[in-house]
């Protein structure tokens, strides 16, 4: 059977097509003339800390490949969620990013409920640099090496004490995920920060802290704390001496501290690899590997895709720990 059209019919349908082909082609002009304004690049941490660090050091290197100022915005608060929030919300042009944490992949299994579902608001593009987390402790405590730590630590339940940043923060995660490891019971001591925390273990007031090596190595290097093992699948080259958790017979251990760059879902591909591959050449300068080097950093390689499995993984390890643990802060 056919159908018959009329020809004001036959116009719509040519006036929808034509419609059509000027949308592809002016998504496509978009796609090509992006970036034509300043970029944000929203840091969910406050002025100062690891994160803004990286962020700053990233940020000139981008704007120089890119031809486009990129300005840091710093929007802490809730770990992490007020600036992730912010960037869920933006539009999705390329002219609003999410530079994050480790906290990124803990949040979604820490807290029972998030402004935005971390899984599908945000398209990773790069993965920035992994900081090794070092088991450290006061130079005067007794023991010299993990075996003699995790000996200790096996004497009886709660024999030891360990200091974080606060209940939930990267410390206290590094600290449990030990526990798992070597089927031990530590005491946990939160503070309210970093500085508080570490000052404490400094003074002896509480022996044990795992830390980022960035943030800690001039106290290793300085004797005002001892490194027992580095946290990482490899040794760090800021401490060849230092063995590994796995060379000191502790399994399934490893944990990274990390920075990555994120879009909110929607960003076209084409604008997510134009920043990708900004990103990589921002990475490769002289200044960014001196300074992630200068910090026990590990620079990491790969586009969105490397850094969506990584990001994905780091979700379903956390995740496993945290109810393993029974670790909340709500």
């Amino acid at each position: 059977m056919k159908i018959k059209t009329n020809s004001a019919s036959r116009r719509l349908f040519f006036t929808l097509a034509a419609l059509a082909g000027a949308s592809a082609v002016t998504t496509a002009w978009a796609d090509s003339a992006w970036p034509n304004k300043p970029i944000t690049l929203v840091v969910t941490y406050p002025p100062g800390g690891g994160a803004d660090g990286m962020a700053r050091l990233i940020a000139p290197k981008l704007s120089a490949v890119l031809g486009q100022n990129v300005i840091v915005d710093n929007r802490p608060g809730a770990g992490g969620q007020l600036g992730a929030n912010a960037v869920a919300k933006a539009p999705a042009d390329g002219y609003t990013l999410l530079f994050d944490a480790s906290s990124f992949a803990v949040n979604p299994s820490l807290y029972s409920k998030l402004p935005y579902d971390s899984s599908k608001a945000f398209k990773a593009i790069g993965v920035i640099a992994l900081f090794p987390n070092v088991v450290l402790v006061n130079p005067q405590f007794p023991a010299k090496n993990v075996g003699e730590l995790v000996k200790l630590a096996g004497a009886q339940k709660d024999a030891l004490s360990f200091a974080s940043s606060g209940n939930g923060s990267a410390q206290h995660l590094a600290g449990a995920l030990f526990e798992y490891s070597t089927k031990v019971d530590m005491v946990h001591v939160p503070y309210k920060g970093g500085g508080p925390a570490l000052n404490d273990v400094l003074s002896g007031q509480v022996p044990l802290f795992f830390g980022n090596i960035a943030s800690t190595l001039t106290f290793i290097q300085s004797g005002k704390l001892r490194a027992l093992a580095v946290a990482s699948s490899k040794r760090s080259a800021a401490l060849p001496d230092v063995p590994t958790l796995e060379e000191s017979g502790i399994h399934g251990a490893e944990i990274n501290e990390w920075n990555a760059m994120f879009a909110p879902t929607g960003t076209p591909d084409a604008v997510v690899e134009k920043i990708s591959d900004a990103l990589q050449k921002a990475m490769d300068t002289p200044e960014v590997k001196s300074r992630i080097a200068q910090l026990g950093g590990d620079i990491q390689k790969g586009g969105p895709k490397q850094a969506t499995e990584f990001v994905q993984a780091q979700m379903l390890q956390w995740a496993k720990l945290i109810k393993a643990k029974n670790i909340s802060i709500e």
